[in-house]
């Protein structure tokens, strides 16, 4: 896997650089502003690009604006924001075009570079790994009535969980039932979601993207 790194500060940009090598990632370009960013991906087209939001020279959303143009030309490639803000109305944008491959992890709550590596492959796979932090702040900016509405209470607890990138495993583990049960509420999700089965296999990460959209 290859990767584009956005982050302002020297320390994090090139201490998460060495990280990722060291797990085998390939960090093809390490940069500290939105525009060398969309440069970067441009002439390495890796398969995703960990940003900050705020990056120079205002530091205000100059990442966030950049992701947005980074998915527009090169709508294949992943983008995993790396931020100790949650900004909302990023992951309304992206994921309400129903973009696969985006993720949204805050930095004070990674402690496990295992496990941000395995977010990072998620998203460069066009899967979704948001924080739950993020998940429950974007829910709680906006309420509608929608499909979701016929979800029992565990089907959304564990579509909720599919919005983290948690695996059938990892559900059912939390849940302590077998991967069965979970593939059953699964099987349940998509059903009432109207999301018949796809080519390309899609239909959870387009479940994800509904209950984002509603939320």
């Amino acid at each position: 896997m290859r990767v584009v790194i956005a982050e302002d500060s020297v320390i994090l940009r090139d201490g998460l650089a060495q990280l990722l090598a060291l797990r085998g990632v390939e960090v093809a370009a390490a940069v500290d502003d939105a525009e060398q960013l969309l440069a970067a991906v441009g002439t390495h087209r890796p398969d995703a690009a960990v940003v900050d939001i705020r990056l120079p020279p205002g530091h205000s959303d100059e990442g966030l604006r950049a992701a947005a143009e980074l998915r527009a030309r090169h709508p294949g490639t992943g983008v995993l924001i790396f931020s100790q803000y949650v900004e909302t109305r990023y992951a309304e944008q992206l994921l309400g075009d129903g973009a696969a491959g985006v993720g949204y992890l805050l930095k004070e709550r990674v402690t496990d570079i295992g496990e941000f590596t395995d977010a990072l492959r998620r998203v460069a796979a066009g899967g979704t790994a948001l924080d739950p932090e993020v998940v429950s702040q974007l829910f709680g900016a906006r309420r509608r009535a929608g499909a979701l509405d016929a979800l029992t209470p565990r089907e959304r607890e564990v579509l909720g969980l599919m919005a983290e990138g948690r695996s059938n495993q990892a559900i059912a583990a939390g849940f302590v039932v077998s991967e069965r049960a979970v593939e059953k509420h699964i099987a349940n999700i998509f059903g009432k979601l109207g999301l018949p089965p796809t080519e390309t296999g899609h239909r959870r990460v387009l479940a994800v993207l509904r209950y984002l959209e509603s939320g």
